[in-house]
């Protein structure tokens, strides 16, 4: 039995959705969105709550059960609150600023690199160095947010680049010193 399946979506006010075949549409003060869920998941709408049942007990019903709640959840969530995604420019010179809805990006290459914000997102940059990732998809914010990340991933050996806000990087240790010693008639 699905726990998170089970529960039912409260729609807060300012929220409208619809349900046309196998598509959810979902209206709020930040943007719309739309989702075309399984045939065998069932999704109703009931005054000011959504509930998601399955129609049979198959191990991959019950797992689109949960997935379809927690996506429509996510929807709702993302055109009322809105999602967000935090990178840290990490080295020295590095640093982000915004033009409009392009940012660009000063992080060690011989020219600046100019990211264009796709419809419904927006760049927001603080410190010179911290750059935020607005919008209500959460799925397409992420996806964003990485593709500016795989611009300059973070180096293993000193650790600079474009990282995610507290991602660890774990370092390499680098060339050691060779241990021996220097005989006569050069190294060995």
């Amino acid at each position: 039995m699905s726990r998170i399946g089970n529960l039912p979506i409260q729609i807060p006010s300012g929220v409208t959705i619809e349900k046309i075949g196998n598509t959810v549409v979902v209206n709020g003060p930040k943007g719309k969105l739309d989702f075309n869920f399984d045939p065998t998941v069932k999704v109703e709408v009931e005054g000011d709550r959504i509930i998601v049942r399955r129609e049979s007990d198959d191990k991959n019903v019950r797992s689109l059960h949960g997935l379809t709640r927690s996506l429509i959840a996510n929807m709702i969530s993302g055109v009322t609150k809105g999602w967000s995604r935090n990178l840290e420019l990490v080295g020295v010179g590095f640093r982000a600023q915004t033009d409009g809805k392009k940012l660009n990006l000063n992080i060690g290459f011989s020219h600046p690199v100019e990211v264009n914000a796709p419809e419904n997102v927006t760049f927001e940059v603080s410190d010179n160095t911290k750059i935020t990732v607005l919008g209500c998809d959460k799925q397409f914010v992420g996806q964003v947010a990485a593709n500016i990340r795989k611009i300059k991933v973070p180096d293993v050996y000193k650790g600079k680049g474009i990282r995610f806000e507290g991602e660890y990087i774990r370092k390499k240790a680098g060339k050691a010193a060779k241990v021996g010693t220097v005989g006569i008639g050069g190294n060995k």
